[in-house]
């Protein structure tokens, strides 16, 4: 499989395990599974949160791929292994907090180590996805449970943050302008930042901001927070019980109708029928 552009945000993938080649992505991807990569040689570079984050081969990764994520480089000859979660079955499966909520949060989990026997595991499942048999996707389904379980427990427990975290500004002088950008506007996309803020942040003109970051992602700096938001909604939505006013307060949005038309638009339902159909257990 290879990504196509033309998808339309949030089109789920479903329960899924493929074999992907790496190519450019023109712009983000965003689908409502936990997502898992493994690569079998070289390296695969992401946008993810606004961060540039490297896959390496051979170790589980997983993130949330309701996060804007973006293939910007690639190091790797051959094809790799994709599986896409479903996110109410994700959530139902009750894996322990250390391993869900950073998920769920937006950071990528990496096995520490490098288990044997996970090419020949991706490569089994492929098969039972592909064999149109309901008892062998219900086998794979089982064990890619069971291997999420294995890395969970692998993982030194952690409590989970009482808010987001804010890190340091201005970033690393190493990274780029357009990854400046899109760092501050991961980092403040709850707050109201307009692209004449942004493009201050990072000390360069707004009209040169906006068309570097076009040019260089695929997407406007607008449509970018707005996906971020979406995103920070979606989490709160499916983790907590907070009313729906006080998520699209706390995601960036300044009024209600404006989040109700946002997230039904990008997802496809109203917040609060998402939220019914992805709780644990629905």
């Amino acid at each position: 499989m290879k990504f196509d552009a033309t998808r339309s945000d949030f089109a789920p993938y479903g329960f899924s395990c493929e074999l992907w080649t790496p190519t450019p992505m023109p712009r983000p991807d965003r689908h409502n599974e936990v997502e898992i990569n493994f690569l079998r040689s070289g390296t695969l570079t992401y946008l993810l949160g606004g961060r540039r984050t490297t896959v390496e081969a051979g170790r589980l990764v997983l993130f949330w791929a309701a996060i804007p994520h973006q293939i910007l480089k690639w190091e790797t000859p051959k094809p790799y292994y994709v599986a896409t979660l479903p996110l109410a079955w994700f959530l139902g499966c009750g894996f322990p907090d250390h391993f869900a909520h950073p998920i769920l949060a937006g950071e990528i989990v990496t096995d520490p180590v490098r288990t044997p026997g996970d090419e020949e595991r991706f490569e089994q499942w492929v098969k039972d996805f592909h064999a149109a048999q309901p008892v062998r996707e219900r086998v794979a389904q089982i064990e890619i449970q069971a291997r999420l379980l294995r890395l969970a427990l692998s993982l030194p427990t952690r409590k989970a943050p009482a808010a987001k975290p804010r890190s340091p500004w201005p970033p690393e002088p190493a990274l780029s302008r357009a990854d400046q950008i899109a760092c501050y506007i991961a980092r403040h996309y709850d707050e109201q930042p307009t692209a004449d803020q942004v493009a201050q942040a990072v000390g360069l003109h707004p009209n040169y901001a906006m068309n570097l970051f076009k040019k260089t992602f695929g997407t406007t700096m607008v449509d970018f927070l707005v996906q971020h938001r979406l995103s920070h909604a979606q989490r709160l939505l499916v983790t907590t019980d907070d009313p729906i006013i006080e998520i699209a307060s706390a995601a960036g949005f300044q009024s209600l109708s404006r989040f109700n038309e946002a997230f039904k638009r990008a997802c496809g339902s109203p917040p609060r029928e998402y939220r019914k159909a992805n709780r644990a257990g629905t």
